[in-house]
């Protein structure tokens, strides 16, 4: 080992392995550098350090120091120490390792989104004072936990600072935002650490207002994308250096590398904004998932519904249950009522079954009206991806080998439909439910919601909430408030008196393997905005009663429907019960990386198929020599799901030294497969 340079080496642990953040699989690895003696103290392991690499300077983290190395040649010095903070601790490491195996990511990708841009001004910030200092804190109401089973046996773990796992299931007309706070701000009273993790800026300032009623608002963190750069960074750093106790964030957060960690919390995790946009595609739920056993943290995963995957570690014992009595449920919650659900309304409203407003939902929003409160209209929102349903029921058509959504190939009316998953073609598609041979095309416009509501109320003001145009309450009067999921607003006081799910068919029909549950998701958290039915309050589900879906719907039955859910997925070989990877590029680009790539031995190959409607691949190629871009889905048993990962891994690996440029992008158990 020598230097090439006439600086002298470090006294002690002269080597500092390194990994560099350059983006590039085959150089995901670690290289050896040497540290000057004046260097030693500040390059820590987890310090970001700047080298010269292939001839160019770049950012790299010190993951050891090792007093000899295995490379025989000659070594470099490392330029400078960028600064002394140690930015990715040792945890945050083990995290980024098992995340990089797990979805067959680069490690670099995966540190860019964990570790906030330095900003010099940020260091500069006093983090001296001790988190007690920042406000006073008062002891917080605890009793919301009480009305679940095994409630006060969860808070009274995570308090005693046991490791503790569950799933909750957020009853109706539950402030879950209050009832995370009171746990958190607890937590943090004790001298523990908490984060809590949201989809969006909305959630996040819901929870850091229920926070502030219990502690100062300088003792609440807040981490989220939309921070400017000094702000997120200073954030940060008083996070690593235990300032930042309480933390509240959106989908980054979930690395947040809090001291003294007892508690984590994520919320709704069904969402997609709590999915990375950025390769390899990291869900918040598996960060914290996997946070949780690296680092033996009591876990809480809270939801209105609750995903398959969920129910997964529900049902294989690694999660326990948070689920309010049945009693509870039927005081608590609305009267919920589907359109048509009995011979008696079919007979007083033989169309209640197909039109887009019963009048069974008309009687129930004129009469909530009278009482002077607002009614919700949920519509789906604009431009679901067109695919193909029963022309007679309404059901979904799906593959009869993969159970894949059926679609028609573009710019082909006439051609016969395909499946958008193995690309099987499928001319003689029967419904299972009614035996119809005749399909329909699916597609949903919402902008004239609100118009057809006026001319259906005239004398009631409409109000519209979606898009850009969200509003975050309105206030208790007679009123109509049109919203897309999630963009619902709040009633200031009170609730809804009652809620009309419209167009619930299109939610159903959109050629998703997450269809069903996303729907059921989105109904459920419109419900809990109504009032309790003692009060009047009323929700009507404008869809077929026979659908298993609005059947767990009327009785408030979400454990019931995440295990119908997961079954269903057990028998067709759908995540979560199998390991799924998606993989896309131009056809040559899918061949080249197969013909080079070693699966594991039951890994299934799928396609490849052409790409789902509005989806490409990004990047730039001769469409004409190299083919449009296609999708190739690969499945394996859960069990093999860390050799998947590692084959893929390898494969791209061997794909960049063979220095093969066409776009490709790999997404291991994505939220969306098409």
């Amino acid at each position: 080992m020598s230097s090439s340079s006439g600086a002298e080496p470090a006294a002690e642990l002269p080597v500092a392995r390194l990994l560099p953040l350059l983006g590039l699989a085959h150089l995901d690895r670690e290289f050896d550098y040497l540290v000057t003696q004046k260097d030693s103290e500040a390059a820590q392991p987890g310090v970001r350090v700047r080298i010269r690499f292939g001839g160019r300077l770049v950012d790299a983290i010190v993951t050891s120091r090792e007093s000899t190395s295995e490379h025989e040649g000659t070594l470099r010095f490392i330029e400078r120490v960028i600064s002394p903070a140690v930015v990715a601790p040792e945890n945050v490491r083990s995290l980024v390792d098992a995340l990089a195996q797990r979805y067959a990511g680069i490690r670099s990708d995966i540190y860019r989104s964990a570790i906030p841009a330095r900003h010099v001004k940020a260091e500069e910030t006093d983090r001296s004072s001790p988190w007690e200092s920042l406000g006073q804190a008062t002891e917080p109401d605890l009793s919301a936990w009480t009305g679940y089973e095994f409630g006060q046996s969860f808070v009274d773990a995570v308090v005693a600072g046991k490791l503790a796992r569950a799933a909750w299931q957020i009853a109706p007309g539950e402030r879950w935002a209050g009832a995370v706070a009171a746990l958190a701000a607890k937590v943090a009273i004790d001298g523990g650490g908490a984060l809590i993790v949201v989809p969006d800026q909305r959630d996040v300032d819901a929870c850091e207002q229920a926070l502030r009623e219990v502690v100062g608002p300088r003792q609440i963190t807040v981490l989220t994308s939309a921070q400017g750069p000094q702000a997120r960074y200073s954030r940060y750093l008083s996070i690593l250096c235990g300032q930042g106790r309480l933390v509240v964030g959106t989908r980054s957060a979930a690395f947040a590398p809090v001291q003294n960690l007892k508690l984590m919390v994520l919320l709704h995790d069904g969402d997609d904004n709590l999915v990375d946009p950025r390769a390899p595609y990291v869900h918040a739920r598996e960060v914290m998932t996997t946070r949780c056993a690296l680092e033996k943290v009591s876990l809480l995963i809270g939801a209105h519904s609750r995903t398959a995957e969920v129910q997964l570690l529900v049902e294989s014992g690694w999660m326990h249950e948070l689920v309010a009595p049945r009693e509870v449920l039927r005081v608590r919650g609305p009267l919920i009522r589907a359109a048509g659900d009995s011979a008696f309304a079919l007979e007083r409203d033989p169309r209640a079954g197909q039109a887009r407003l019963p009048s069974v939902a008309f009687q129930v929003a004129t009469q909530a009206l009278r009482r002077g409160a607002p009614v919700l209209f949920q519509v789906p929102r604009t431009g679901y991806v067109r695919s193909l349903a029963c022309g007679q029921c309404r059901t979904p058509a799906r593959c009869r080998w993969c159970n894949g959504p059926l679609s028609l190939p573009h710019g082909g009316e006439a051609a016969a439909p395909s499946c958008g998953w193995c690309g099987r073609v499928d001319p003689a598609h029967v419904c299972p439910v009614c035996g119809s041979r005749r399909l329909r095309a699916v597609v949903l416009g919402t902008e004239r919601t609100a118009e057809e509501l006026g001319r259906a109320f005239p004398r009631t003001k409409v109000r519209t909430s979606w898009g850009e145009r969200i509003l975050d309450s309105v206030p208790r009067e007679a009123m109509i408030v049109v919203a897309t999921p999630g963009a619902e607003p709040r009633v200031a006081e009170g609730g809804y008196g009652a809620a009309v799910l419209l167009d619930t068919w299109a939610l159903l029909a959109r050629p998703d393997l997450r269809a069903v549950e996303d729907a059921f998701e989105k109904w459920c958290a419109a419900a809990t905005l109504v009032e309790k039915r003692g009060d009047g309050g009323e929700v009507i589900v404008v869809a077929d009663p026979a659908l298993a879906p609005v059947q767990h719907l009327i009785r408030w039955d979400v454990v019931g429907h995440a295990a119908l859910e997961l079954e269903q997925r057990r028998e067709a070989r759908f995540p979560p019960a199998v390991h799924v990877a998606v993989v896309d590029g131009p056809r040559a680009a899918l061949e080249d990386f197969f013909a080079h790539t070693q699966l594991p031995e039951h890994a299934e190959k799928l396609g490849p198929v052409d790409m789902p409607a509005g989806v490409d691949v990004p990047g730039e190629w001769d469409r004409p020599t190299y083919g449009h871009a296609q999708r190739m889905l690969v499945r394996s048993p859960l069990a093999r799901r860390a050799e998947l990962g590692r084959a893929l891994r390898i494969g791209m690996v061997n794909r960049a030294t063979r220095k093969q440029d066409l776009p490709l992008r790999i997404q291991v158990d994505p939220v969306d497969i098409g």
